[in-house]
């Protein structure tokens, strides 16, 4: 049985906690929010597994309640390029979703995550009845055009204590990212995956920032001190 379809057969309605953990809910009506709450499903997708692959048809506008995923592609060479990271807050698949086509790229669990998925058609509703969810998604795709921009300098970096700051301050993205607030539940190799990196270098980045006062390393996870500092193109102070 495809992953895909194993993931779709254990979907089950949100609770009302995972119905407020949705950013774009408190922005609609209450005639938009019970068309909404309706059609949102949700599902636990076990490490390693796919909730979207390249070529396949686009079916729901997806969403992390908690956990983290990974968006990534597989280049002619069978190599796997990684773009971002997704963690607990942040709804991705607008563009795929508004245009009705296959998807480009695979999405997948790095660790045991729960997602939640409205189906296209109510995305295509909501947007054309409610001028708040427009605002939403207009900025989503703004932020998510400044994202991708950033990944490509992050691509071109050598110096690999950069690398980690600036992909670190994406996954931090209040915009992107609302449910992250100041702490990133993430391992390093869930980081080393995300950055194209040994977990040993990831390791060394981290202890260099730390150091520097940019972020504190907690149990099972990574608390931002200065998110300036790890959006400037060389964060590392003499």
């Amino acid at each position: 049985m495809p992953l895909e379809t194993a993931l779709h057969e254990r979907r089950r309605p949100l609770t009302e906690g995972e119905l407020l953990a949705i950013p774009w809910m408190r922005l609609l009506t209450q005639d938009e929010r019970e068309r909404a709450a309706t059609d949102l499903k949700i599902a636990e997708a076990d490490p390693g597994e796919t909730l979207c692959r390249t070529g396949r048809p686009v079916t729901y506008w997806f969403g992390v309640i908690d956990g983290l995923l990974k968006m990534s592609t597989d280049n002619a060479q069978g190599q796997t390029i990684t773009y971002t990271g997704i963690p607990p807050g942040g709804w991705f698949g607008e563009g795929t979703a508004l245009k009705r086509e296959a998807y480009r790229y695979n999405i997948q669990a790095l660790r045991k995550s729960r997602v939640a998925g409205l189906h296209v058609d109510t995305f295509h509703w909501l947007l054309d009845h409610s001028i708040a969810f427009n605002r939403f998604v207009m900025n989503q795709l703004n932020e998510r055009l400044a994202q991708f921009i950033a990944a490509r300098e992050i691509d071109r970096m050598n110096n690999p204590d950069v690398r980690v700051a600036r992909s670190l301050a994406a996954l931090f993205n209040p915009v992107l990212y609302p449910g992250v607030g100041e702490v990133l539940r993430i391992t390093q190799q869930e980081l080393a995956y995300l950055v194209g990196l040994s977990r040993q270098r990831v390791n060394e980045a981290l202890n260099t920032l730390q150091a520097q006062g940019s972020i504190a390393v907690e149990y099972g996870g990574l608390r931002v001190l200065d998110l300036g500092a790890l959006r400037t193109p060389s964060p590392m102070r003499q």
